[in-house]
């Protein structure tokens, strides 16, 4: 593969990338972590947005921002029934730097390639990019698209709180967001006719199929759910072993209990990410700590019967140390099966690439209660993601760009 310099509308590629991933190397990077920190309106999240806007202008692509904070680029003239595609921008804390921008590269590069064939869409066209779909901030994954749906309730987004204290009210505010606003978004979803999200696969699905690319089946039923260990907290010299009552040990038990019960239940996944004690000295015995399930599985009653069943073990764990427990649900997301119709269509035009599944939410996952939506995957040859070690090959990048804009050619 020839590499060139990036120029004023084109094609590019740099350094191995695509120049669109290219020119955003640097933004958000997590000196401690390794990889990328890019959260909703925080300073990387900023001028990822700024870029986006400016590439988009470059293309002659009309930009605006939606009352939930969604960003959006118009081909032509804005109008109802258009054919959208897309990702996110933001990042998991240390996350690599496929997952999000490589569709919305991917969106404006195919884009790019239709403008320079002297293709001219018969519908409305836009690339969209959804606010906060990683959840890293504010605790909700699919932020921007579950507000645009009306799925998530708009007093409780505005009263959910980041790691410093600030609302996403305030945030919103200070973003120039109107929080008042924030919420179902009636006249963007009737613009929307189907929504295309081309995303770095989150797995080893594609390795073991020898394809570069693939149309998504299905999404597995997911949620995130706050664990609260309450026990008592004290000295860590001057109590006894045998006289404590200590949170972070109930936490710990749950922990090999989490993974104990996924085991157990064929097909599942249940994660525990993120903790935090509380006052968290090191020589203090926590009065409090939290830590973070996700659990997923195949299907919506799977899902439930999994946290129903690490809800016991949890309680169990904390009695065992004179602990109490609190499962609290902070978002769910029943499985998804993708638009039959536009999937067929899809694979059909991609001369008959696989369908998989996957246990990773997105987006195109949250849009699909509302509207036809479905998602091509680029491979990802070491499998992993949600880690600065996520990787796709230049090759494979490009082969989910043409595989995007034949689908837009043949949509459009």
């Amino acid at each position: 593969m020839t590499e060139s310099a990036t120029t004023g509308t084109g094609p590019a590629t740099a350094h191995g990338l695509l120049s669109g991933l290219d020119e955003i190397a640097e933004i958000g990077r997590d000196t401690r972590r390794g990889g990328y920190s890019r959260h909703l309106w925080q300073p990387a999240d900023r001028e990822l947005r700024d870029w986006f806007a400016e590439r988009a202008v470059r293309l002659g692509l009309d930009v605006e921002t939606d009352r939930n904070g969604n960003t959006w680029a118009w081909w032509g003239p804005r109008g109802d029934d258009a054919i959208v595609v897309g990702s996110h921008l933001d990042s998991v804390p240390g996350g690599g730097a496929y997952d999000g921008p490589l569709g919305v590269v991917s969106a404006l590069e195919a884009i790019y390639r239709l403008q320079a064939s002297g293709f001219r869409p018969a519908r409305p066209c836009a690339v969209l990019v959804f606010a906060e779909e990683e959840g890293s901030r504010f605790g909700i994954a699919c932020l921007g698209s579950r507000l645009m749906t009306g799925a998530l309730d708009a007093d409780r987004a505005r009263a959910l709180v980041d790691a410093e204290g600030i609302s996403l009210g305030a945030a919103a505010s200070a973003a120039g967001i109107d929080p008042a606003r924030l919420g179902e978004d009636r006249t963007a979803l009737a613009r929307i006719g189907l929504f295309v999200e081309l995303h770095v696969e989150q797995g080893r699905g594609l390795i073991d199929l020898g394809s570069p690319v693939a149309v998504a089946s299905s999404i597995l039923a997911h949620g995130r759910w706050r664990v609260t260990f309450t026990g008592e907290g004290n000295h860590a010299g001057a109590t006894r072993m045998t006289d404590r009552r200590d949170p972070m040990l109930a936490a710990g038990r749950s922990m090999l209990a989490v993974r104990d019960a996924a085991v157990a239940s064929p097909g599942s996944r249940a994660t525990i990410g993120r903790i935090e004690a509380v006052p968290g000295g090191t020589n203090v015995i926590s009065s409090q700590v939290a830590v973070w399930l996700d659990a997923r599985a195949t299907e919506d009653a799977a899902a439930r019967d999994l946290v129903t069943e690490i809800t016991a073990r949890v309680s169990e764990a904390a009695a065992a140390e004179g602990c109490t427990a609190v499962v609290a649900e902070e978002s769910w997301s029943g499985a998804v099966a993708f638009d039959p119709a536009l999937r067929d269509r899809l694979v059909r035009s991609l001369h008959g690439v696989p369908t998989l599944p996957t246990g990773a939410g997105h987006d195109a996952g949250v849009l699909s209660s509302r509207l036809p939506t479905a998602m091509i995957f680029v491979r990802n040859p070491t499998g992993i993601s949600h880690s600065p070690e996520e990787f796709a090959t230049l090759d494979d990048c490009l082969a989910g760009v043409t595989a995007l804009e034949q689908v837009l050619r043949e949509l459009l």
